[in-house]
């Protein structure tokens, strides 16, 4: 990997697509960027800002090399940045018809549901991508703050530190620092996980808990989160480190968590539908969920929370009558 002669794609073209193409920028005189929608690269050209996320961060657009067809951008691109919501990765991806010699890093913070897969899983077994040229964006951070350029925190794990060192070099600048970690599986599935405890802080917020018990169960979570990632891949980490506490905490308490807010309409009643509808973009620990009971069934960690949540959203039990319950498994 060499930033001096590699070209570097960008696929997707959400908020965080966006935010990660203003990072790349400080560091690569170029990119390349799928953007499916014709008309939203012609938007995008004429006011030189994406026209549904992050308007007030302004692009060079000389710099970019737009593309409305996958393919093109990943044969033009050395190393590939992945940045869609993971319901709709298999949709994109089977289009894509190799990416032998790749670089991929992932900015995906979610599970590829029907599968039950994560995506470095996804990768390595539909491309055979081998796990040491995959890479693994963790938090904490949000999109609008990185348009605000305001001071963020990422870690990139991949199976060595080394191998992540190399990716730090592509997002490091002024307002971005990087931590290099080895626990590719545990960053992205304590990414997946505080998807989902960000929708019970919100829905504990929806249902006029205070801060006293937001307090017991962030730190009852990270434990959850802690039994799980360690049964199912058990190396030595730091829980409290950025990319497993960090991340949590601010998913579930910022003003710009989509899970959250998600979580919040439903504990004021909303049903998950119309709070899908009203939210009007995805709440990755929706279908997280989903994946997470699944996946436990095998391993049967205890993980009260991320179960309060799936009976809520698929079981269709009241809020109200779920936390009632969970109050209690939390003493």
């Amino acid at each position: 990997m060499n930033l001096k002669t590699d070209k570097v794609g960008i696929i997707g073209s959400g908020s965080w697509a966006t935010a990660l193409a203003k990072i790349l920028l400080e560091n690569v005189d170029e990119i390349n960027w799928f953007i499916r929608k014709k008309s939203t690269i012609n938007s995008f050209k004429r006011n030189k800002h994406n026209p549904r996320y992050l308007h007030e961060v302004e692009f060079d657009t000389d710099r970019i090399n737009f593309c409305s067809d996958v393919n093109c951008v990943v044969a033009n691109s050395d190393i590939i940045i992945v940045a869609v919501p993971s319901a709709f990765l298999p949709s994109v991806f089977m289009e894509v018809k190799d990416l032998s010699g790749k670089y991929i890093l992932s900015g995906v913070k979610g599970i590829v549901t029907e599968e039950n897969l994560l995506v470095a899983q996804y990768l390595q077994k539909y491309f055979n991508v081998d796990h040491d040229r995959i890479g693994v964006l963790a938090g904490p951070c949000h999109a609008e703050e990185v348009a605000r350029e305001k001071l963020s925190y990422l870690t990139v794990a991949c199976t060595t530190e080394e191998k992540a060192k190399k990716f730090t070099r592509l997002i490091e600048c002024e307002y971005i620092y990087t931590t290099p970690s080895d626990d590719i599986w545990g960053t992205e599935y304590a990414a997946v996980l505080k998807n989902i405890i960000a929708i019970a802080a919100g829905i504990a917020h929806g249902q006029r808990f205070g801060d006293n018990f937001h307090a017991v169960l962030i730190s009852r979570a990270i434990q959850e989160i802690k039994r799980f990632v360690d049964v199912v891949h058990p190396i030595t980490r730091d829980i409290k480190a950025p990319a497993y506490l960090g991340d949590l905490m601010v998913t579930s308490y910022s003003q710009f968590s989509r899970n959250r807010t998600f979580g919040s309409m439903l504990g004021k009643g909303y049903s998950v539908k119309a709070a899908q509808l009203e939210l009007n973009m995805v709440a990755e620990g929706y279908y997280a969920s989903k994946s997470i009971h699944r996946i436990n069934q095998k391993y049967q960690v205890d993980m009260p929370i991320c179960e309060a949540v799936y009976k809520i959203l698929y079981e269709k039990i009241p809020p109200h009558k779920v936390f009632t319950e969970l109050t209690r498994k939390l003493c």
